[in-house]
């Protein structure tokens, strides 16, 4: 399920973004959370399994028109259980009435990797 980002979850947030390659800088990190923290324009979201937080995901809004992701990570504990895949189609849902919903360059290969799983779910249901 996922859940809006509060600041009392700000150490599993910096511990779970921690796990993306361009967030291991701590410097760079809290620069990160501080952004979601203070700035309108970025969403922080977090994917709760049971009691467990375990995955992350980070919109940013650009010129009112792109909701551009530009944060997904999961523990590594809770990979290859399509969390990454459902978090991309819940912010799609929550954003593409208003905006094009697109990934950045640190983003891109997952997000179109989940596309593809999720067209191949869509043939599997028809």
């Amino acid at each position: 399920m996922l859940i809006r980002y509060k600041k009392n979850f700000e150490k599993i947030a910096m511990g779970l973004l921690s796990f993306m390659p361009e967030e291991k800088d701590v410097k760079k990190l809290q620069h990160t959370i501080k952004e979601y923290n203070s700035n309108p324009e970025w969403h922080l979201y977090l994917w709760k399994e049971d009691d467990d937080i375990v995955g992350a995901i980070g919109v940013r809004i650009e010129n009112d028109l792109n909701a551009i992701v530009q944060h997904i990570t999961v523990n590594p504990s809770y990979r290859n259980n399509r969390i990454g895949t459902k978090m991309i189609e819940q912010i799609k849902q929550q954003y593409q009435h208003k905006y094009a919903v697109c990934p950045d360059d640190y983003t891109q290969d997952f997000y179109s990797k989940s596309e593809d799983d999720a067209s191949v779910d869509d043939e599997t249901n028809d």
